[in-house]
């Protein structure tokens, strides 16, 4: 029985452990385009709201870091009507250090693991400008990072079968 544990906690340690820490976050870029506010109309208004999302990650130049970013553009039209309300457009970035993910699982790691640690700092910032560009507060639904991976998957697989074609 003694033996059992111990090969099991040899086979434990030959595991690599996965290490993952957040070291910053910051917003790159953001813009907040609040074009009813322009145009001096007021009133209230129900904002039916387009969200777009893409995830960029990439190597830094010291070992086992990577900067992933969550680039999110909501484009809000008044309900029943075609007038733009606001846009918002953030990319939101977040540094990484990451060790012991094996080369072949590292990329879908940094496009869904990553992104679900940045993504309720991303929601707040989000509600808040909202609310504060005197709207609604926008509450992001959660993103299934995992499906977005996947789809961006086969658009890619698809796009190289075109181009086979």
């Amino acid at each position: 029985m003694a033996e059992e544990g111990t090969q099991e906690n040899t086979a434990a340690q030959a595991a690599p452990q996965v290490q993952m820490r957040v070291l910053s976050q910051f917003i790159r870029d953001m813009s907040f385009e609040n074009v009813m506010a322009q145009k001096g109309v007021s009133g209230e208004v129900q904002p039916e709201i387009a969200v777009q999302v893409n995830l960029d990650a990439k190597k830094r130049t010291v070992d086992h870091q990577y900067e992933v970013a969550i680039k999110l553009n909501l484009k809000s039209k008044a309900k029943g009507l075609e007038d733009v309300l606001f846009v918002f457009e953030i990319d939101y970035c977040g540094l990484f250090h990451i060790e012991g993910v094996p080369e072949d699982q590292l990329h879908p790691f940094l496009m869904i693991e990553c992104p679900r640690m940045l993504f309720p700092f991303l929601r707040r910032i989000v509600s808040d400008v909202t609310r504060d560009g005197g709207y609604p507060p926008v509450n992001l639904d959660n993103i299934d990072f995992v499906a977005l991976y996947r789809n961006e998957l086969m658009r890619r697989q698809a796009e190289a079968q075109k181009a086979e074609a």
